[in-house]
């Protein structure tokens, strides 16, 4: 019987400190999250949607731009899943190494940008949370997160383009003979 109340009592608490956790995100990161949002989709009406979309075009011309500044902005401005759409800029051959670039930076953007990929955001503050126990300062991890994920996104972009590129011009060759 002790068992049984014992099961009952702590069953019946795994929901209540969900409930707790559920009202911390409701009181304390939703708020936040629909505030960037709306600040991110101000700022591209601002703009103008022409003209964000010749910038990326202009980004997509160089290698250097097409995995820096595309993938960021494409994550920035259109959050995960639809930060892929900006892959229609760029060529053919170019596609695999943009793919990589931007899911590559969908986890480093969570720190500063957390309605960027709202999915990741639980394993950020898993993270983050270790760091301020040990007494570091969690906006110094936001930060050191996003440069390193800056210098993967074109590392990863460049390394990868070159590869698919690589493996076109073997299979044309491989074709043709």
């Amino acid at each position: 019987m002790k068992y049984i109340e014992w099961f009952g009592k702590n069953f019946i608490g795994l929901f209540e400190a969900g409930g707790e956790q559920f009202m911390g995100f409701m009181t304390g990161i939703v708020p936040l999250l629909i505030v960037l949002l709306t600040f991110t989709y101000s700022v591209i009406a601002f703009i103008g949607q022409d003209r964000v979309d010749r910038a990326i075009r202009y980004c997509s011309k160089y290698m250097l731009l097409r995995y820096s500044i595309m993938p960021i902005l494409s994550v920035m401005m259109l959050t995960n899943p639809m930060a892929y759409t900006f892959g229609k800029f760029v060529n053919e051959e170019e596609k695999p190494a943009f793919y990589d670039s931007v899911v590559s930076f969908l986890h480093p953007v969570t720190g500063l940008f957390p309605y960027a990929n709202a999915g990741e955001l639980f394993v950020y503050l898993g993270i983050a949370n270790g760091v301020m126990k040990a007494g570091y300062s969690q906006s110094s991890l936001a930060v050191r997160y996003f440069l390193v994920g800056v210098v993967v996104i074109l590392f990863r972009g460049i390394v990868t383009e070159r590869l698919t590129k690589f493996l076109i011009a073997k299979e044309s060759k491989r074709a043709n003979a």
